[in-house]
């Protein structure tokens, strides 16, 4: 991994450094002994290895320093700079020279993009602990999103369902309600008729005066529990005694009352008798 960041940038460096020399010595060639401009040529890129040489080392030891990347930025952008101007001033060709005069810029950044690699670099172990901490993320999140997807599926069964048998009691209530409503008219005609209306006397309300009193029906309302004291102190009333304040309390009002309101008054005022007792003295008294 280290060869595919930094072989790419000694090439770009190793190319940079020739054309600089060599437009130099071309360039000035003519103006200047060429000896001079070798030396020229050579001092730029002495100038420009020695500081990349120096940064190199400097980041073998963890360590940056400022200076020397202006130092090594200076050679690298005059060395461009060359370039540019032998491009401007040639006669043939410039279009070609000037094509090539980023590659000393492009050079220093290709040592810029090492270094940052080097500074990122992790071990052949921290890479496998890594894909091995996102392999387990992915493996937890795919059973998350399965463990979503069969407990939504598990709710939408038990919403039809429940939708369903609650179908299923909506039908039979209304169809409950609908034969009650039927026998509940049926009966109702059946009371309100002429021949059935003497009939039914004994068990509904009175429909034509002067006939047999109708029947009521027991009393199954809610009882209250006597102490044991008060049941041993509170003597069993004789039939004369029952009779005498059964027609008291149900000729208390006009009109007299009825049977359930006679029981229920006859309990709260705190006396007691059998309902069968209590029964046989209302049919007496009435």
């Amino acid at each position: 991994m280290r060869a595919k960041t930094v072989l790419p940038a000694v090439a770009m460096t190793a190319v940079s450094m020739v054309l600089t020399l060599a437009v130099v010595v071309m360039w000035l060639g003519t103006a200047v002994p060429w000896p001079v401009a070798l030396v020229v040529g050579l001092g730029i890129d002495g100038g420009w290895l020695a500081t990349l040489a120096y940064e190199r080392r400097l980041a073998a030891q963890g360590d940056h320093n400022r200076a020397v990347t202006a130092v090594g930025w200076f050679f690298g952008i005059l060395a461009a700079g060359v370039l540019i101007a032998h491009a401007l001033t040639a006669e043939h060709s410039a279009g070609a020279w000037l094509a090539v005069a980023w590659l000393p810029i492009a050079a220093k950044a290709l040592w810029l993009v090492h270094s940052m690699w080097e500074r990122t670099a992790l071990t052949p172990v921290a890479l496998d602990a890594i894909r091995g901490i996102q392999q387990e993320a992915r493996d937890e999140a795919a059973v998350a999103r399965a463990r979503l997807r069969a407990e939504a599926a598990t709710e939408e069964t038990r919403l039809t369902a429940v939708t369903e048998a609650g179908a299923r009691v909506a039908r039979v209530q209304a169809k409950t309600a609908q034969t009650l409503s039927s026998a509940w008219s049926t009966l109702e005609t059946a009371r309100a008729g002429e021949d059935t209306g003497r009939a039914l006397t004994s068990v509904t309300a009175r429909v034509t005066p002067g006939v047999t009193p109708h029947w009521e029906l027991p009393v199954w309302g809610p009882s209250e529990p006597l102490a044991a004291r008060s049941l041993e102190s509170a003597p069993a009333l004789t039939d004369e005694a029952l009779d005498l304040i059964v027609d008291e309390i149900r000729t208390s009002e006009t009109p007299t009352l009825s049977y359930r309101e006679m029981a229920a008054r006859f309990r709260a005022a705190g006396h007691s008798a059998s309902e069968v007792r209590l029964r046989a003295a209302w049919k007496r008294v009435a």
